[in-house]
């Protein structure tokens, strides 16, 4: 058989030569070419929601494909784009009034720092500096990667790098040195904004901090006019148990990044909500004021068309109550792990579930996470181990039974894997 000439992301091809090939997919199941069903328990690296191939979402996108293939969104518009905006403003946190539409994760958090920059530019204030939480992870583009964590993730791209200023994680129970930290360097007065995924920081190893931790980084930038910016890539659309992560603190971020479960995990579309004064900070009659940034394919109809049902779907059927349910079922998993010596630092937010194999090497390259990923996939279950952290983030859709079958899978291999 001819080598395939695809390079794959976040992929070792020394050590992982060949791909499974998956045919078609369904809830919270995809088929493989060779006939094994295969249960899907990252949500395809955490966008699928509702689960796959939602007749609504499946319809709209076919309805729309025979209409409106793409257009231009400078000077252009359609309909399907006013209809995600217009349903974002329902639900998203109060002050935020402007969308703007891109393609990732990624490019919504570099639309978000541009936006920070911009607007300090543009009401003549020189604040350029940009701090972020430690072991954050925004995305693999310059900037992202800029205000991600250093690591082996970027360490081959530092000259392309800008310094942030680094804000210590909220360690559970011992939050205040975060709190100092991020006091001291905003009071310098040149910071633009900080950045943090609110709530649960996802490639950084599933690290969780409590939503009065949220609200007091929230209400140390507002006291220093820094603009905040929550990266809700991961957690937007009912992760952790609420449509955003940054409701279960009450707090209104002034930029908020969207995209994953967007349009339920069916096409590629983000989006960057901002305030109305940083849109405002860029509207004149001095066009250098522009903000300057797009790509070819900004607002795609068809993506919108998935994201309109995507937010049609959260009006008509009970997705809270989905999540809910998952989310206890999580819960009833996890303590059947409490006494169980192989594992520590069990913990859940909302419908996901981590915790690490005890005694076994830390870190994103231990060993074990790919002799892990191997022996589930022969059990029929997909998850992606960072490192020595394991993780469960699965479709909505998910049974009791088949969760069930998910843990049994984990305590199965990690036996084999241990030995």
């Amino acid at each position: 058989m001819t080598p395939s000439p695809i390079w794959h992301p976040f992929t070792q091809h020394a050590l992982e030569p060949s791909m499974r090939s998956i045919r078609s997919a369904d809830g919270a199941w995809l088929k493989a070419s060779d006939g094994q069903r295969i249960f899907d328990g990252v949500s395809s690296w955490w966008v699928i929601t509702h689960g796959h191939r939602h007749p609504k979402i499946v319809a709209a996108i076919e309805k729309h494909a025979a209409m409106l293939d793409q257009i231009i969104f400078a000077g252009f518009t359609h309909e399907p784009a006013e209809e995600v905006a217009a349903g974002l403003m329902k639900i998203v946190p109060p002050g935020l009034t402007h969308v703007f539409f891109s393609d990732s994760g990624s490019t919504s958090v570099e639309v978000a720092l541009k936006m920070a920059l911009g607007y300090w530019k543009n009401i003549g204030a020189r604040r350029t500096r940009i701090l972020a939480l430690e072991h954050g992870y925004h995305g693999d583009t310059i900037g992202t990667m800029s205000a991600g964590a250093r690591g082996v993730f970027n360490a081959a791209y530092e000259p392309l790098l800008f310094e942030v200023g680094r804000i210590p994680y909220p360690k559970p129970h011992h939050a205040q040195p975060t709190f100092d930290a991020l006091e001291i360097q905003c009071r310098k007065g040149d910071v633009a904004a900080f950045i943090c995924e609110p709530l649960i920081l996802g490639a950084g190893g599933m690290l969780i901090y409590d939503a009065d931790t949220l609200k007091e980084m929230h209400r140390i930038c507002k006291a220093h006019d820094v603009l905040f910016i929550a990266d809700e890539v991961m957690t937007c659309f009912g992760r952790t148990g609420m449509i955003f992560a940054c409701e279960q603190a009450g707090i209104s971020p002034d930029i908020m990044c969207v995209a994953k479960g967007l349009t339920g995990g069916s096409l590629p579309l983000a989006v960057t909500l901002a305030t109305s004064a940083i849109y405002e900070a860029h509207l004149s009659q001095d066009r250098a004021k522009t903000f300057f940034h797009s790509s070819s394919y900004t607002a795609n109809p068809i993506a919108c068309a998935a994201a309109a049902a995507n937010l049609d779907i959260w009006r008509t059927e009970p997705v809270i109550e989905r999540i809910l349910a998952l989310s206890q079922q999580q819960s009833l998993c996890l303590n059947d792990l409490e006494t169980d010596t192989r594992f520590a630092n069990l913990r859940q937010l909302g419908t996901i579930a981590a915790f690490e194999l005890a005694g076994v090497q830390p870190g994103y390259l231990a060993d074990v996470a790919l002799k892990l990923r191997a022996r589930l996939l022969e059990r029929g279950v997909l998850l992606r181990p960072l490192g020595s952290t394991i993780y469960i983030m699965p479709p909505y859709c998910t049974t009791k039974d088949e969760l069930k079958s998910v843990y049994r899978a984990i305590g199965d291999t990690v036996d084999e894997v241990l030995r």
